[in-house]
């Protein structure tokens, strides 16, 4: 795994160009051509716009697609923040290697490779699961940071990594998953300091809490921002104190996304969080950043929001594992199907629509 400093990522990050604006305008021409009504088909026709803004080109391909789950223990577990503990994180990486969970099944269905990815799991790695692992699982950040700034680093080096690896395999679309108990915890620490929002209007119930849990994690999440007293103008800070390996990675395929020209597939609230740190850490890197659906976790919104993204569905979905992302890639390809194939105003004869207003 290729080691970086903070400096020389900083130095990468800094060459993320902004969106090619005139690519963009190629595909919005093209959408205009066909014998439609103008934008009918709304946010499938703005989602391919800006993925060629990204890629540089009118011309665009998703046939070949992947999703990455990354997995990672955290160390705030210990306060009884989820109804399960570690052990489960472990468990479903197993069955993540077998191709038996959720986000399996669905992406067999969306024609999606299924990549799972230890960047910090407890215990021994997990057979059929790619090890990036940074630690065996973050600290307890209600006594510390989680991580160190350079294990940060580590993490968000090793997401661009991927995002390198998937590009060079010829995958053209990626989506994001994760696994990790404990990761609702750390996602609600990191957004309530990066949006300046109250920890309880930021935290949710995660996989099912009761009443007691929830306030164990709330108590958590207050406990661990006042011991480490993060600097919300510096993500990576915020980041190191109070997120997850998981995040950290995926924060750094978004930028990865970014830099190789890949459009990256947020899932819900715990990937958004990773977008909106990648976002932080560098604006240019939004190009990559696209939504699928809105979480039922209470902050999803309020995450989507402030990265300027309207999701494609919203169908009640909590379940993480990249679910989410998985479940909008049919809306890509039927996208793809009508701006490759569907007839011309001109191949039907018929007046081209004009805007009216």
């Amino acid at each position: 795994m290729t080691k970086m400093t903070e400096t020389e990522l900083n130095a990468l990050l800094a060459g993320i160009t902004p969106a090619n604006e005139a690519a963009r305008a190629a595909a919005h021409a093209h959408w205009a051509s066909l014998a439609k009504p103008l934008g009918g088909l709304g946010r499938l026709e703005t989602m391919l716009e800006d993925a060629a803004a990204l890629t540089g080109t009118a011309e665009l391909g998703f046939s070949r697609r992947a999703v990455l789950v990354l997995c990672a223990d955290n160390g705030v577990v210990a306060q009884g923040v989820s109804q399960t503990d570690q052990s489960v994180t472990r468990a479903v990486a197993e069955n993540l290697a077998a191709r038996r969970t959720s986000v399996c099944q669905m992406a067999k269905t969306a024609r999606c490779e299924v990549v799972p990815v230890d960047l910090g799991m407890a215990g021994e790695p997990v057979p059929g699961v790619q090890n990036c692992r940074i630690a065996a699982g973050t600290a307890d950040f209600t006594t510390g940071p989680a991580m160190t700034r350079q294990q940060a680093v580590d993490a968000i080096v090793a997401g661009m990594g991927l995002v390198r690896a998937q590009k060079a395999a010829g995958v053209q679309l990626l989506a994001t998953g994760e696994m990790g108990i404990g990761n609702t915890t750390t996602s609600s620490a990191v957004a309530a300091v990066l949006l300046g929002q109250p920890v309880e209007r930021m935290t949710g119930r995660g996989a099912g809490l009761s009443d007691a849990g929830l306030a164990r994690k709330l108590d958590a999440i207050r406990r661990g921002i006042a011991r480490n007293r993060p600097d919300a103008a510096d993500p990576l800070d915020v980041l190191s104190k109070l997120g997850g390996f998981d995040i950290a990675g995926l924060c750094g395929v978004f930028l990865g996304g970014a830099l190789e020209g890949l459009p990256v597939l947020m899932d819900g609230f715990i990937s958004g969080v990773a977008a909106l740190c990648a976002v932080r850490l560098c604006p240019a890197a939004e190009k990559a950043v696209f939504a699928s659906h809105c979480s039922t976790e209470p902050a999803a919104r309020l995450v989507l929001e402030a990265l300027g993204k309207a999701p494609l569905l919203t169908a009640g979905l909590h379940l993480g594992e990249g679910t989410g992302a998985v479940a909008s890639i049919p809306l890509w390809d039927m996208a793809l199907a009508v701006y490759r194939d569907c007839y011309s105003f001109t191949e039907g004869g018929i007046t081209p629509y004009t805007p009216q207003c």
